[in-house]
């Protein structure tokens, strides 16, 4: 299980909102500024943009903190299903078609639209995963006030102590 913080911003009938605590790694990579994770614009709309909803069954309010997770095979599935399905469609007909034409145009073409009907069954795919609830975090237990994200040095104890 893959676990992460988040903070609860609203609660709107059965359902909690919350947004996940930011990494004090996060923001002070060298690629920073081209980074996806981020988003655009200021700090609060890009933490809104991160915003998930879960199913309110253990009571949570508005300012708790709780630990979130979600299963490793569903990372592993969901990056598949994303990149290996249209990356091996592309290839897939880029082949095909140099097999069958031997010509660099109609090669690049068809792999054009092997990369779009890749890019349409991975919408699919990730349509279903969504559907059977792979995706969604889960709620595992509320966070005490003393536990951060961030990674954890460990010191190797000196040789002959």
């Amino acid at each position: 299980m893959v676990e992460g913080i988040a903070h609860v911003v609203a609660v709107e009938g059965t359902m909690a909102w919350l947004e996940p605590e930011q990494t004090t790694s996060c923001g002070s990579c060298a690629s920073s500024s081209a980074c996806g994770a981020k988003g655009i614009g200021t700090t609060a709309s890009r933490l809104e943009a991160r915003r998930f909803s879960l199913e309110n069954q253990a009571g949570l309010a508005v300012g708790e903190r709780v630990v979130v997770g979600i299963r490793e095979n569903a990372l592993v599935k969901a990056s598949l299903t994303a990149y290996a399905i249209p990356l091996a469609t592309a290839l897939i007909a880029g082949t095909l078609a140099q097999w069958a034409e031997g010509r660099d145009g109609i090669t690049m073409a068809a792999m054009a639209g092997g990369l779009l009907l890749g890019l349409g069954l991975a919408r699919l795919g990730a349509s279903r995963l969504s559907t059977r609830g792979e995706l969604a975090p889960r709620f595992l237990r509320r966070a005490d006030a003393a536990i951060v994200c961030h990674p954890v040095t460990l010191i190797k104890p000196e040789a002959g102590k």
